[in-house]
């Protein structure tokens, strides 16, 4: 039996496309004689057996019959329409070509017989054709489909969602050669435990058993009309049950017609900062720029990448860049080779190295000539900092006094430092981390002419890894929820261009005696609650807030509190210190309080012990002392050790 099954797949599945349609139309012709026959059976008149059975005119009728069957077989195209497609247009072309065969024979029976035919006769026969011709098409079909996918291992499909896109997409399914549709499952009472395009419609209550007795391999959610966050939702319902989830929209929608991809927006950052944003002409400000060989540190992350891009406008003669990781070092420079950068005079140098490595710095810097540095290189996750402290004070600090020294002994001209807001009064590692790498550039600053020293103090950057926007574009796409530290907490934000213009603003500023050491600020309007934040990009997203107000809402917003080392509010400077214009409208300058000499290269005597013991409360120790008096991030320490004197406490003998 398996030989026999054997030799007919090869030889239908071997069959040429003429060869194929050639078999179908002498199917056609073949079926009008049976039919002719079949009739004959099942009309019994008396008029009816005297015309058949004169035996010559019999057979002229059937000649010209199944002649005009070929003919009209083929007029209608039947031959040409694939088994596996034969579905309602086929059924009503077969009906034409039954109709059209009916006719001829109501005609040739008046020429043979006369009197003795009887149109009805002809009208069995055509619905004889019709049924005989139409059964016999979809059997081929199914004997075609089974000796195609005999043998073959095909994912097997749970539909959720009975409607119209679910039956859509189970009739494409049934022809395919990898796919094979098991049932439906829908919320739905009023179609369970029917049957909807041959297949049955099941309750989603029973989904694990299901998903196990009918050996499901995918699910596809076939429900467009329902939200994006509740598609989410119901897909999370599969995570453990060792099935994969695809979520299909509408075919209209994949053609452009219906509204979800009109509802579609790219997310633009500046839409949510509540201000207008900053705008300047570069070219006005590229003067200490033009020509130079500028150094990027960090030139790989979201500050230093967009450095990168809007430095090159300023015709620099060559741009160092100075990246720590592989990966983000390859990609900027991918990109800038994709734009053509170096065809246009500017020479792109990547040098992969740490901001804490004195040699690499200082080789790269000497080597080739380096006139200004920008120093975006930083670790400035605050949880992360608040879990690797010695890790974070060592880059943040270490690598700053590294870099800074390197550029005044090497004859660089400017030198500017990208900061944060959490530098001011910081109740986290990180934030002290910037704030004393600030206290040690500014101490350079006092001390040294050839080199000029600035500093740029952010909000937080939107569209910058680990900001707020990507976060909950992430949790909005996987349909919610948005989390939120605290239902208070507010931020001052900044865009991505804003945050690179402010710091080639920096480098321009402090070369015209604006500043020496001094912190620039752009002005960034009040703090935004980053609660009316989400809502916003809830909202853009095109769906609703779930709240005690809108309990059948879309994403919910749920609060997790404020993790270690995290403020409520965020300030951009000391209390007390004036902040002082500049040409810029929205760009102020401030002049704080700085640490001495002594107290500066004891600060760091300090720290560089207690990283190279790995001590890490003599680090939080130096923080207390130096940076803060009332830093608040004791409160989430690991250890509670007894506070061991400083070096620089010791007495003396």
């Amino acid at each position: 039996m398996n030989a026999v099954l054997e030799w007919v797949t090869r030889f239908a599945t071997g069959l040429h496309r003429i060869q194929k349609m050639t078999i179908l139309l002498l199917v056609d012709v073949a079926l009008v004689p049976l039919s002719l026959w079949l009739t004959l059976t099942f009309v019994q008149h008396e008029s009816a057996s005297d015309m058949f059975a004169m035996t010559v005119p019999f057979w002229v009728l059937v000649f010209v019959m199944s002649v005009s069957g070929g003919i009209f077989s083929l007029f209608f195209g039947l031959p040409r329409i694939k088994l596996n497609a034969f579905e309602q247009s086929g059924i009503q072309r077969t009906a034409g070509y039954a109709t059209l065969v009916g006719l001829v024979g109501i005609a040739a029976s008046q020429v043979l017989f006369g009197p003795v035919s009887q149109a009805s006769d002809m009208a069995v026969f055509t619905m004889v054709l019709l049924i005989i011709s139409v059964s016999t098409r979809l059997l081929l079909r199914n004997l075609t489909i089974w000796l195609y996918h005999r043998g073959q291992v095909r994912q097997r499909v749970l539909i959720y969602g009975a409607g119209q896109t679910g039956v859509q997409l189970a009739t494409a399914l049934y022809t395919d050669d990898t796919v094979v549709p098991i049932a439906y499952i829908d919320d739905n009472k009023t179609l369970q435990n029917i049957t909807v395009a041959g297949l049955p419609v099941l309750s989603p209550l029973r989904i694990e058993a299901l998903i196990s007795e009918l050996a499901i391999d995918r699910v596809v959610l076939a429900m467009p009309s329902i939200s994006p966050p509740k598609q989410a939702r119901i897909a999370r319902r599969f995570e453990d049950l060792s099935v994969q989830v695809s979520t299909l929209p509408s075919f209209a929608s994949l053609v452009g017609e219906g509204g979800l991809l009109d509802r579609i927006q790219p997310v633009n950052p500046s839409d949510y900062l509540g201000r207008d944003n900053l705008e300047c002409d570069l070219q006005g400000l590229c003067d200490i720029y033009t020509g130079q060989t500028v150094m990027i540190t960090g030139a790989g992350g979201s500050i230093g990448s967009e450095l990168t891009r809007q430095i090159l406008s300023c015709r620099p003669a060559r741009l160092i860049l100075f990246e720590n990781s592989e990966y983000a070092l390859y990609q900027l420079n991918h990109e800038l080779e994709d734009l053509g950068i170096t065809e246009k005079g500017v020479e792109i140098c990547p040098v992969l190295g740490s901001v804490t490595n004195d040699k690499a710095v200082r080789r790269t810097i000497a080597n080739y000539d380096v006139g200004i540095v920008l120093h975006a290189a930083a670790y400035k996750h605050v949880p992360l900092v608040e879990e690797n402290r010695l890790a974070g004070l060592h880059n943040n600090v270490i690598g700053t006094k590294i870099v800074a020294e390197a550029a005044r002994d090497l004859g660089v001209s400017h030198f500017i430092l990208v900061s944060t807001d959490k530098a001011v009064q910081p109740t986290s590692v990180m934030g002290a981390s910037k704030r004393l790498a600030e206290l040690f550039v500014q101490d350079l600053a006092s001390r040294v002419i050839d080199t000029r020293f600035g500093i740029v103090r952010f909000g937080n950057v939107l569209g910058s890894s680990g900001s707020v926007v990507p976060l909950f574009s992430e949790q909005i796409a996987r349909g919610g929820p948005v989390t939120l530290t605290h239902q208070e907490v507010t931020r001052y934000f900044m865009t991505l261009s804003e945050a690179a213009r402010l710091v080639l603003m920096a480098g321009n500023y402090t070369g015209m005696d604006e500043g020496h050491g001094d912190v620039f600020l752009l002005d960034m309007g009040d703090p935004i609650p980053i609660k009316r934040l989400a809502r916003q990009m809830i909202e853009a997203a095109g769906h609703t807030v779930c709240d005690a107000a809108n309990p059948s809402g879309d994403i919910e917003i749920i609060i997790t509190g404020l993790r270690p080392g995290e403020k409520l509010h965020e300030e951009l400077v000391m209390q007390k210190h004036a902040q002082w214009a500049t040409q810029h409208p929205k760009i102020n300058r401030v002049e704080e309080e700085r640490l001495s000499e002594i107290e500066a290269a004891t600060a760091l005597r300090d720290l560089n012990r207690a990283i190279e013991t790995d001590d890490e409360q003599l680090a939080l120790d130096v923080i207390d002392r130096w940076v803060y008096p009332s830093f608040k991030a004791r409160a989430a320490r690991k250890m509670a050790q007894p506070r061991r004197p400083l070096e620089s406490e010791a007495p003396f003998t």
